[in-house]
């Protein structure tokens, strides 16, 4: 399946138009029907903020890993919108994505030992 194959079934799991989505990342509605077109690739930049908005990694999307995305899960979620942490998260997006994955790591490990 084909990058942008993958972007259009994981943007229909969550019942999101593609303007929804195309805000979610931060780019205009007609880049995001050329990307899930064909017409255009996604660039780097773009790729992360797409992981992290559809919950699954850039080898997913790339076709590298070909398990389906896990959800995150909601205690995750709820901490990622928690609004006294909207700037930092809006950063978020433009991060690495070996970042992010510490980032997660950190938060799993917080939550094994009660902490959170």
């Amino acid at each position: 399946m084909s990058i942008n194959k993958r972007i259009i079934s994981l943007r229909e799991k969550k019942n999101w138009s593609q303007k929804e989505l195309a805000r979610r990342i931060n780019i205009n509605q007609s880049v995001m029907n050329r990307i899930e077109s064909g017409e255009r690739p996604v660039k780097d930049e773009e790729l992360s903020k797409l992981a992290i908005a559809l919950e699954c990694s850039a080898d997913y999307l790339l076709g590298i890993e070909s398990n389906s995305p896990k959800p995150e899960d909601k205690e995750f979620e709820a901490f990622a919108n928690d609004p006294s942490l909207q700037k930092w998260y809006k950063e978020l997006p433009e991060s690495k994505e070996e970042d992010l994955r510490r980032l997660r790591k950190m938060w799993e490990i917080l939550k094994d030992s009660g902490k959170i």
